[in-house]
């Protein structure tokens, strides 16, 4: 009999790309596997989305917690490399662009084991973002990459990707938004945290936005000023919670914080919101689809689709206030029929590449 395949995951963006993948692979009788990394380790940001997703208990938890990212990609690769050594896989699959995907990608070549990156080629261009290094080593090293949009292709052949390595096949995160699509219910988030019929969500968490009082500083400013059109609800990641503090966030009246949700409250809280303040990447692509008006507080996105076919908009904090006013006037709204291949069958199409490839 043969092995079965490794799915990695470690954060929350993972899972909501790897539920669909899992139940394809289940679907054609492949023999399957989950390593959970501990990447996101508390069950506010792991557990609850195990549960909303309907994903199935991790057949290994590494539980390899926090720490540098330096610190963390050493402690998943030496973990991971007994875990690969006893039971040695066909495939690994690794998601997204996470220390757990990169720390996959690296132990996997130096063992000779053949991976699969789900979500390759997005580039930002900003090698300052550590999610860019992980995504292009671990797009240099996988043996199949399952791309998400049409730029993601053009990206990996400037690259020098062989063509033969690269499937489009769209975007397994919205297989799992259109899966839950009915149970996405804002009215009933809304009473529960009693807030108000029309309001703003926002997320923050990226390092330049939240590791320096200047840059927090800018942000809470901001926030200052959209919540003067409208109530804020802030969803807060633990990561630069103490320093948007010291920048004087429990200041603004007009923002209320919240712990973080799970995958189904979130998105309900997002789909009935007038609009969204992220530096997040996969709610970029979320919001498209729901359309939902969303500002990006980034100077760049590694998803350009979301501005050319959806919803999305960069602007810095400075730009928010008026940037903000326009969304809630209706300027922004998605263009055209949306992403191609959005169209919820990504993780069907990704299943039958991995088991042609098994079979070949």
């Amino acid at each position: 009999m043969p092995s079965p395949v490794l799915h990695v995951v470690g954060a929350r963006p993972n899972f909501m790309k790897a539920a669909p993948v899992l139940r394809a692979v289940e679907a054609l009788g492949v023999r399957q596997r989950l390593l959970h990394t501990g990447q996101h380790y508390d069950a506010a940001l792991s557990d609850v989305f195990f549960r909303d997703l309907e994903l199935p208990q991790p057949d290994v938890s590494l539980g390899v917690g926090s720490g540098s990212h330096a610190a963390q990609t050493a402690a998943i690769m030496v973990s991971l490399e007994e875990v690969l050594v006893a039971q040695p896989p066909p495939m690994v699959i690794a998601y997204g662009d996470v220390n757990s995907t990169i720390a996959a990608a690296v132990v996997c070549a130096k063992l000779g084991i053949p991976t699969a990156h789900v979500e390759a080629g997005l580039r930002s261009f900003d090698r300052s973002m550590p999610e860019e290094i992980n995504r292009l080593v671990t797009d240099a090293l996988a043996d199949l990459l399952f791309v998400t949009s049409p730029e993601g292709m053009d990206n990996l052949a400037r690259e020098g990707i062989a063509v033969e390595r690269l499937h489009f096949v769209g975007n397994p995160m919205i297989d799992t938004l259109l899966r839950h699509l009915d149970r996405l219910d804002a009215a009933a988030v809304r009473a529960r945290l009693q807030v108000p019929e029309r309001y703003v969500v926002a997320t923050l968490h990226r390092p330049s936005n939240v590791d320096s009082l200047r840059a927090a500083e800018r942000l809470v400013a901001a926030l200052g000023e959209a919540s003067r059109r409208l109530p804020v609800i802030l969803p807060l990641h633990p990561r630069g919670r103490s320093m948007l503090e010291s920048a004087g966030l429990a200041e603004l009246t007009g923002v209320r914080v919240i712990e973080p949700l799970g995958y189904v409250d979130f998105l309900s809280l997002v789909r009935g919101s007038a609009a969204v303040v992220t530096d997040s990447g996969g709610i970029q692509e979320e919001t498209t689809v729901l359309g939902v008006p969303c500002l990006t507080l980034r100077p760049n996105t590694e998803r350009p689709v979301t501005i050319t076919h959806g919803t999305n908009r960069l602007v810095t904090p400075e730009q928010l206030p008026d940037a903000l006013d326009a969304a809630l006037a209706g300027g922004q709204v998605p263009r055209g029929e949306g992403p191609p291949l959005w169209d919820g069958h990504a993780g069907e199409r990704i299943a039958a590449v991995l088991a042609e490839w098994l079979r070949a």
